[in-house]
């Protein structure tokens, strides 16, 4: 059996430069990974999925889990089990980084294969900071930079595919701030505002969506200014980026 690392990925922004006849969107993006991370076990020749860990509920260990898609990209048969630290529906690339993580036990490392899988698989397959451009299929790596975040994840999800769509709907607006999925965010899930205006007030700074949310992050260690959010259900966690 080996144990991989799924590293968390965190959007630090994000511009949608247009939208593809196919329906998808061109990002320019850059992402980090965060040393908050999911256990990728693997036992190959196995079959099954199952999962564990704190942020286990929810998580399908169907053919709706898209590590069942990457397993079946590499064309190997193998036992998976995830321990979940990252939460899920928190706009992190929890799923992506778990498929990533198979993908890189099989030696697959073609971005065009990960790609295939969702637009943050390719990222997630190397990690490190990168400006992402393109479906997510076009990286540029870019050097480290030591960086602190606090994260808090409401409890609740919000749907990746909603957010886009409603971006469209919306006719395809930049924010003041530098995640454009913003606005569509919180037509999708108006209580990401009250979360947002919160978190504002208790830290003195504005926070930042990270990707399609739900998850808000502010730069430093805030943790104990927003302990109290942690009694309403939501998820504060101080992460690092990581290479």
């Amino acid at each position: 059996m080996r144990v991989l690392t799924a590293p968390a990925k965190l959007t630090w922004s994000l511009r949608i430069t247009g939208v593809r006849a196919d329906g998808y969107h061109l990002l320019d993006a850059e992402f980090v990974a965060l040393d908050l991370a999911d256990e990728v076990h693997i036992t190959a020749g196995g079959h099954g999925l199952s999962v564990g860990g704190p942020y286990a509920d929810g998580v399908p260990t169907d053919g709706a889990n898209i590590v069942t898609r990457a397993l079946a990209v590499t064309g190997r048969a193998a036992a998976v089990h995830l321990v979940k630290h990252i939460p899920r529906g928190g706009g992190l690339g929890g799923g992506s980084a778990d498929a990533a993580a198979v993908l890189r036990w099989a030696g697959v490392d073609d971005v065009a294969v990960a790609a295939r899988l969702g637009a943050d698989v390719p990222f997630c397959l190397h990690g490190g900071r990168a400006r992402v451009g393109g479906i997510g299929d076009e990286l540029t790596p870019l050097a480290f930079e030591a960086r602190t975040v606090t994260l808090v994840v409401p409890p609740f999800a919000v749907s990746t595919p909603a957010v886009y769509r409603a971006w469209d709907d919306l006719g395809g607006p930049t924010a003041e701030g530098p995640n454009d999925l913003e606005p569509a965010a919180l037509a999708v899930e108006p209580r990401l505002a009250d979360w947002r205006d919160r978190i504002a007030a208790t830290t003195g700074g504005r926070p930042v969506l990270a990707g399609s949310g739900a998850t808000w992050f502010v730069e430093g260690q805030r943790d104990n200014a927003l302990d109290s959010l942690r009694s309403e259900g939501a998820a504060v966690i101080v992460a690092r980026t990581v290479r």
